[in-house]
């Protein structure tokens, strides 16, 4: 028979010594067998089960085990589990130390209160003293009720942490259960968001305040299951299948993360040949200007083998972002995709990239974009959702970053998106292309189209004439050559060249030391 929130074990009532060290076992247990059965049933992992994944066996070392809440009122009646429904600690990642918070949803359904705050704050203020990533297992119904102002007080404090570790030490939430309200803020100011597709959730209002609000009808995974964000919001940098799936993401993604922003990215063993020479690169680019390829290709053919993670691989599919070694050093990995849009910049993409691309540069992570953009994606879409604006942003991101940035410009690099690209103008280190390469203000095609419509409207042969213009213009102004005669580009390089180039380049880089003029901060075009 189930033993009630109240009642002492006997055998330990005259000891309260040995009564605390019996509860402190049995919080071990969550809130009990039947809501961790509960837990399991859902298809998710307690608190204790998560933590153990995402560390290296044995290394967890917990804090503030013994912390309860401080509230008797509305319904309490004097339950207070030890840890107040959050598992704080440190442990080993791969051997390299990591902070972790755990809301536990089988004590008061992990809900936030004073106490539970104060845990994770203390991690967090650890976390920043001693400059280690800090990961945070969500789970949670929300602010603590029955704690009224007093828990959205303990969510400020998080969020004021949260804001000052930004850029000092990587951040990473995963989001393994309900995540609504203002809880939702505290994994928004971190740098990566991975979901559970199967029961991960993240709304700011619910579908009950929806419906009354909106008479929207809406399912809780349709209004922010994991798909919604990973797809569509863009909230999402990652989405695994379960619980076990996502903490073996946030393990990989560590991997390529240094401890804080003074340390250099973790190197490791390569043992694909700094000098490979991949063939197929020479042809994987098609001769029609117009015939879509897959970048993918092109990054398997120049990083170190298996080694891409690609972020927001769902969201504004037309720019790839990631990261991936080079010769066994991490690198961030910004390319255009022909395949999606014809690889053109847009809204989504803008504000991808540059989040990306601010994130790299404040951890000391060398970028390499390979480029092939036709420019601004046009419409009265893209001109009322404020293009300008938020194309600025990448270009923006680009200009400030002093990290080592090498450009490859794989095959088109037309008009302003050909400068906002990492081009040399704003402080690009390494600037190539290969030979296909047209850098230009528009294509070929438009340009003849406007300066020379009269000459082929009046040719006996309009199409002839036409070819005979473009051929002109791709020999005097669109060829890389022209670029590299003007400095503009270091050299122009056979693609199967790219891999050995980009690692001695990166080698020679090693030590570039770059700053910005002396200001509180920029004003980022937001």
């Amino acid at each position: 028979m189930a033993r009630s929130k109240k009642e002492p074990r006997p055998e330990n009532a005259g000891n309260p010594r040995a009564r605390l060290r019996v509860l402190a076992d049995e919080s071990l247990a969550g809130g009990g067998p039947g809501r961790v059965q509960a837990q399991h049933d859902k298809g998710k992992l307690t608190a204790r089960e998560r933590v153990d994944l995402l560390l290296d066996t044995g290394t967890f070392e917990e804090i503030d085990r013994f912390v309860t809440h401080r509230c008797d009122d509305f319904g309490m009646d004097g339950y207070r589990p030890l840890g107040d429904g959050v598992v704080t600690g440190h442990g080993l990642v791969e051997g390299r130390p990591v902070f972790v918070y755990a809301q536990d949803f089988t004590v008061f359904g992990g809900s936030l209160s004073e106490a539970h705050g104060a845990k994770i704050c203390k991690v967090m203020d650890l976390a920043m003293k001693v400059g280690t990533p800090v990961v945070g297992l969500c789970d949670s119904g929300g602010a603590r009720i029955q704690e009224g102002v007093v828990s959205l007080g303990a969510y400020a404090d998080l969020f004021l942490r949260n804001t000052l570790a930004s850029g000092v030490i990587p951040q990473i939430s995963a989001i393994l259960g309900p995540c609504a309200g203002g809880a939702v803020y505290s994994p928004a100011i971190t740098d990566f968001i991975v979901m559970s597709e199967s029961t991960a959730t993240m709304y700011v209002t619910g579908p009950d305040v929806v419906k009354t609000v909106t008479n929207e009808t809406v399912s809780h995974a349709d209004l922010g299951g994991a798909g919604v964000h990973a797809e569509r919001s863009g909230v999402a940098h990652l989405t695994g299948a379960d619980d076990a799936a996502c903490l073996a993401i946030v393990r990989r993604l560590l991997s390529y993360l240094p401890a804080n922003n003074t340390a250099d990215p973790p190197e490791l063993p390569c043992d694909d040949p700094a000098d490979r020479c991949e063939r197929a690169l020479d042809t994987i680019v098609p001769q029609n200007p117009n015939k879509p390829y897959d970048m993918h290709e092109v990054l398997r053919g120049v990083l170190d083998i298996d080694s891409f993670l690609e972020i927001q691989p769902r969201h504004a599919r037309n720019l790839l972002v990631g990261f991936g070694r080079l010769g066994g050093r991490p690198v961030g990995v910004v390319a255009n995709q022909p395949a999606v849009l014809a690889g053109v910049l847009d809204i989504a993409a803008s504000l991808k990239g540059a989040r990306f691309v601010r994130f790299c540069d404040a951890f000391n992570i060398p970028l390499v974009t390979f480029e092939d953009v036709p420019g601004f994606l046009p419409g009265t879409a893209q001109e009322y959702g404020g293009i300008i604006k938020h194309g600025a942003k990448l270009l923006y991101a680009y200009c400030e970053a002093t990290v080592p940035k090498l450009t490859v410009v794989v095959r088109k690099a037309y008009g302003g998106a050909y400068d906002v690209m990492s081009s040399k103008h704003i402080r690009g280190d390494y600037n190539v292309a290969w030979p296909q390469a047209e850098l230009a203000v528009m294509g070929a095609e438009g340009v003849v189209n406007i300066v020379y419509r009269k000459e082929i409207e009046q040719s006996k042969n309009p199409a002839k004439t036409r070819a005979a213009f473009v051929a002109e213009y791709n020999e005097k102004f669109a060829n890389p050559y022209v670029a590299a005669g003007l400095g503009y580009l270091d050299d122009v390089i056979e693609p199967q060249e790219t891999r050995p180039r980009l690692i001695r380049a990166l080698v020679a880089l090693r030590h570039k030391r770059q700053s910005l003029p002396p200001k509180k901060h920029g004003s980022i075009p937001l």
